[in-house]
């Protein structure tokens, strides 16, 4: 009878120990991502990388724009938010007021550039005129090319990281006009069919996307009319911080996900991962 009890005892252990391993491992396996339209082919890339590595991680992306990935945060629906803009006051506090910890990881450096149909007769063109073309005072190409055709805005949502960081670096408004779409893939494919388009996408996006350069033109920019022109694929401009249009770019991770994310993370930062950050036309922060 005794060593009937031992064995049942062990057969519990075992099977208790079993569950809870499966459990865990479900759990610190399973990884959720979501955030910035600008960082989700490459957080694909990487996670799919790094699951041939570990096939033991189940990572699922989604993108929507920096906005949605904090607020998924927020709301217990992401482990980790991709944003290509730093978190504002406001969230910072919402973050307090909840009492959830984050941690902060800069694994990029990305450059925002600017697209226009390839047949419009512009290579090249200064922040002040930009700035009035985006808020609607500039409204025809003929005011600045031989082109005579009224200007359409391709932008992004409010929620977009890179639509807030556009913003503020022109310190304007967007025109009431603006198309707002829903992310760079919806961008490029509206400038490629409208000769009279201009829009905004991450430069690292464009750069990966095999057909962009045949189908849009990327406008090289400049501070003022007596600057030199710099262009957001030029490694040059962007190791010494001369291109206008410049951020770093963040993952936001709840602190209570860290030890499942970290292993992604240390992939991101290790030699392969750095390779495929390049590759996809980012820069890496040393």
């Amino acid at each position: 009878m005794e060593r009937g009890l031992v064995n049942w005892i062990l057969f519990l252990s075992v099977f208790l120990g079993l569950t809870l391993f499966t459990s865990c491992g479900n759990r610190d396996n399973s990884i959720k991502m979501k955030g910035s339209d600008t960082e989700v082919n490459l957080a694909v890339n990487l996670a799919e990388k790094f699951a041939a590595i570990d096939p033991a991680f189940n990572i699922a992306i989604s993108g929507g724009g920096s906005g949605l990935g904090i607020t998924s945060l927020l709301n217990g629906q992401a482990d980790i938010a991709n944003s290509s803009r730093p978190l504002s006051e406001e969230e910072i506090q919402q973050f307090k007021n909840k009492g959830i910890a984050l941690r902060t990881i800069v694994f990029a450096e990305d450059a925002t550039a600017f697209v226009v149909h390839r047949d419009l007769p512009l290579e090249e063109i200064d922040v002040l005129t930009l700035g009035k073309i985006l808020k609607g005072e500039i409204r025809n190409w003929s005011e600045l090319t031989t082109t005579h055709l009224p200007i359409n805005i391709y932008g992004r949502q409010s929620s977009s990281g890179t639509h807030s960081f556009v913003k503020k670096k022109l310190n304007i408004e967007f025109s009431t006009a603006a198309k707002e779409m829903t992310g760079n893939a919806q961008i490029l494919e509206g400038v490629k069919a409208d000769k009279s388009g201009i829009g905004y996408v991450g430069a690292g996006y464009v750069a990966h996307e095999a057909n962009a350069n045949q189908s849009v033109k990327i406008l090289k920019i400049k501070e003022s009319e007596t600057e030199i022109a710099r262009s957001p694929t030029d490694p040059e401009s962007i190791n010494h911080r001369l291109y206008f249009f410049q951020r770093p770019l963040y993952q936001f991770v709840i602190e209570k996900s860290w030890h499942k994310v970290k292993p992604l993370v240390d992939f991101e930062r290790s030699p392969q991962g750095k390779q495929l950050i390049e590759a996809h036309g980012y820069y890496i922060i040393e």
